[in-house]
């Protein structure tokens, strides 16, 4: 496969709107590897603009939305979900005619049904790379964030064609590999790979603390896999809250699912079906080493 032209960037001013861990990250990479004309951050306070220029993570940062956005070639809204869908329609009439609009939320439907608002003279198109740590905020931004990572982009109906080549090459551009989803599909997969594993891991976290009030030393015979399989409840907790309660029903679909695969241990083991436990936990084993197969050592 040929590589990308990425000079197409090159003419772009880019405008990020928050930056936290993924505006941050990609202003980063964006400045780092020269990708564009103008990286321009708008941030909500006086000090993160003063922080982003001090990092050199932008040329200009600014809490004024006229000046971030008034040249802007391409907006990309990088807040909480909730925030980003307020803000769409305030900051509409500062874009200009042709600019591009786009977003990296963790969920599509609300935002898109926002972003179909914005004026006939921008062209909106829908994407979520799929990366991200459990720290937030600036400090934690890595212009590496998105290797390798999945960048989903999910247009709408009104989308050009030229804006959604435009956002899977900039995709391409910050190392990542651009996916083409319908928000509903979108938001179903992320429900179950990414929504459901938060919500088990914060599960677990709460009821070991149950079990550390009867007896506080099951903290000192905590080992890895207590660590590893409860990483994702040191997530930022407001981000989450968006991403949950914009995404209720799809999250709530797998957590029913979810219930039915633990009805069906807690039938084996009262029953001590060792036979129908070790079909199910083989088939868990199968699944999980095909798809991330053990490193030869």
């Amino acid at each position: 496969m040929d590589e990308p032209d990425f000079t197409a960037l090159n003419s772009l001013q880019i405008t990020i709107v928050g930056l936290g861990l993924m505006g941050g990250s990609l202003a980063l990479r964006l400045k780092r590897d020269a990708l564009c004309r103008r990286v321009v951050a708008l941030v909500r306070r006086p000090e993160a603009a003063v922080a982003a220029e001090a990092r050199h993570a932008v040329d200009m940062a600014t809490t004024d939305p006229a000046l971030a956005l008034a040249d802007a070639d391409v907006v990309i809204f990088s807040t909480p979900v909730r925030v980003l869908v307020s803000q769409v329609s305030t900051f509409a009439p500062f874009l200009k005619a042709g600019a591009i609009v786009t977003d990296v939320g963790s969920t599509k439907r609300r935002i898109l049904a926002a972003l179909d608002n914005l004026p006939p003279t921008v062209h909106p198109v829908g994407s979520h790379p799929m990366c991200g740590k459990e720290t937030s905020g600036l400090a934690a931004a890595d212009p590496a964030l998105y290797d390798g990572a999945t960048w989903v982009v999910a247009p709408l109906e009104r989308t050009p064609p030229h804006a959604v080549e435009t956002i899977s090459l900039l995709a391409r551009a910050v190392g990542a590999k651009p996916l083409p989803l319908l928000p509903a599909r979108h938001d179903k997969l992320v429900a179950a790979i990414s929504h459901l594993p938060y919500l088990l891991s914060a599960g677990l976290v709460r009821t070991v603390q149950q079990v550390a009030d009867d007896d506080p030393m099951v903290w000192q015979v905590a080992a890895s896999g207590f660590k590893d399989t409860s990483r994702l409840a040191a997530s930022d907790v407001t981000m989450m809250l968006d991403i949950l309660l914009t995404n209720a029903d799809m999250v709530i679909a797998m957590l029913n699912r979810f219930g039915g695969e633990l009805s069906a241990f807690v039938e084996a083991l009262v029953a001590e079906d060792e036979t129908r436990l070790r079909t199910m936990l083989m088939a868990a084993q199968t699944c999980r080493t095909e798809l991330y197969p053990p490193e030869a050592t």
